[in-house]
């Protein structure tokens, strides 16, 4: 049974009394193996609190190879021996956009800072991508969302999935763009800029840029 009291403010949304025992029971149903392990399965919300959140960056499922989905959205377990896949574009895009190599493969660093690596669906079972995207995650993507309307932030929405949630009002900074998997960032994730268009937006309300590199 997942842990609920590392949650902190997040624990107050309705989704955890209301909706979360369904998932659970669910979850107990899958034979094989389901990613992220349990103890990393909220550690996007455990990393970055409300009132910490300065960015939001909405994925889709997490990564459904065996070891690597680390339960912040397109981070991968520094070591990882496989294919970097959509992280390595978004490192590709880093590079052209703020000429900034990033070889960790961890986005803790970024979760410190305030981004908030959600995905919209926070489990996926082995080999099996989007199949848990019906699971009823959905709601609680919409009750994040909704308690981060308190003030503006900057959302990244990559891919279709993310894009539904977008929020409305409050003087946000959306950026939408295809997901950055190889199958889709050609069509318009690569160049879009992510990283020097939030850290502008940050620093014209005041508020340090987020150092993407992960260098200091």
């Amino acid at each position: 049974m997942a842990d609920l009291t590392r949650l902190g403010a997040w624990r107050e949304l309705p989704f955890w009394d209301e909706a979360w025992p369904g998932i659970e029971a669910a979850l107990t149903t899958e034979h094989g193996p389901v990613h992220p392990p349990e103890n990393r399965l909220f550690a996007a919300l455990e990393r970055t609190q409300p009132d910490d959140t300065r960015v939001v960056i909405l994925g889709q499922d997490p990564y459904h190879t065996p070891g690597k989905a680390d339960g912040l959205a397109f981070s991968i377990p520094d070591g990882f021996p496989g294919r970097l896949d959509s992280l390595g574009n978004i490192f590709k895009e880093l590079q052209d956009d703020l000429g900034a190599s990033r070889t960790r493969t961890d986005l803790a660093d970024w979760a410190d800072q305030g981004v908030l690596l959600l995905n919209t669906a926070l489990t996926v079972p082995e080999g099996r991508a989007g199949a848990h995207r019906r699971l009823g995650w959905d709601r609680l993507t919409r009750e994040v969302i909704a308690r981060l309307g308190d003030r503006p932030r900057a959302f990244l929405l990559w891919g279709a999935p993310a894009q539904r949630f977008a929020p409305v009002g409050c003087g946000h900074l959306i950026l939408t763009a295809p997901h950055p998997s190889p199958l889709s960032a050609h069509r318009g994730f690569f160049g879009s800029r992510p990283f020097s268009s939030v850290n502008r937006w940050l620093m014209d309300r005041g508020e340090r840029p987020i150092d993407w590199a992960g260098q200091a």
